[in-house]
């Protein structure tokens, strides 16, 4: 782990925490399920590398496995407690011939299986790929953790995450300035551990640059219960095996 505190800062690093071996078997599985129009591909570039795809943990089993080993599990479990669960995972790249930029924000969207529930704790109702959501309350998010899986290198080149250090303890928390934020670069099997109320965004990749920027982007909630009645759309707990895979 780097310098980075993940209750001081929102979020850490975790090196080399997914074996070379697993990314390379991600980038297998994600192309082939990428190859043809699913419910999960919600971008595609005019080449057609995929950019964005959502509800991978019904298109992708290996998502809701490749955290499974020893290093994450003990990491989750120590953070998120005995119960924690798998609730949401994305996909992002950002392919040579279609590159893009992030405004700043917080992640503050979940995945539910319904979203008409009144509530005071969730909020403006989407359907986002045919999945409704709902924007949680600050008691719910700061609970969650997000896991980035890089499955390529990041440098400077190709639009690295920029996080501002200690912008996740509210909503409305800013940190101290942009000034202070940090350019997240990877290696492959790098794993990122954030809170989803810190502050980030991204910049585009330099022009010209034949380096993707594939992240697996993984979600995971302390709990599978939710606040009045809400539930998640989804919630993978880990196997009794779990930490036997991957490694």
């Amino acid at each position: 782990m780097d310098e980075w505190d993940l209750r001081r800062d929102g979020f850490c690093m975790l090196r080399q925490a997914v074996c070379q071996a697993s990314i390379a078997r991600l980038l297998t599985v994600c192309g082939t399920a990428f190859e043809d129009e699913t419910k999960s591909v919600r971008a595609r570039s005019s080449r057609g590398h995929v950019y964005a795809a959502r509800n991978l943990i019904d298109s992708i089993p290996e998502v809701t496995t490749v955290w499974q080993c020893e290093v994450l599990l003990s990491f989750l479990r120590q953070q998120l407690g005995a119960e924690f669960g798998l609730v949401r995972a994305l996909f992002f790249d950002k392919p040579p011939d279609r590159t893009w930029g992030l405004a700043w924000h917080k992640d503050m969207s979940i995945a539910v299986k319904e979203n008409t529930i009144t509530s005071a704790s969730f909020s403006r109702p989407t359907v986002k790929a045919g999945v409704p959501h709902v924007i949680a309350c600050d008691d719910v998010l700061k609970q969650l953790l997000t896991l980035r899986i890089h499955l390529d290198e990041v440098t400077a080149e190709n639009g690295p995450l920029r996080v501002i250090p200690g912008s996740h303890r509210s909503s409305d928390t800013n940190g101290e300035s942009i000034e202070t934020a940090v350019d997240i670069h990877a290696a492959a099997g790098d794993v990122l551990a954030m809170r989803p109320l810190i502050c980030h965004s991204s910049g585009a990749s330099t022009p010209g640059t034949r380096r993707h920027r594939r992240i697996l982007h993984l979600e995971f909630a302390p709990s599978p219960s939710l606040l009045d009645r809400m539930e998640w759309h989804d919630f993978v707990a880990p196997d009794a095996e779990g930490s036997n895979r991957y490694e």
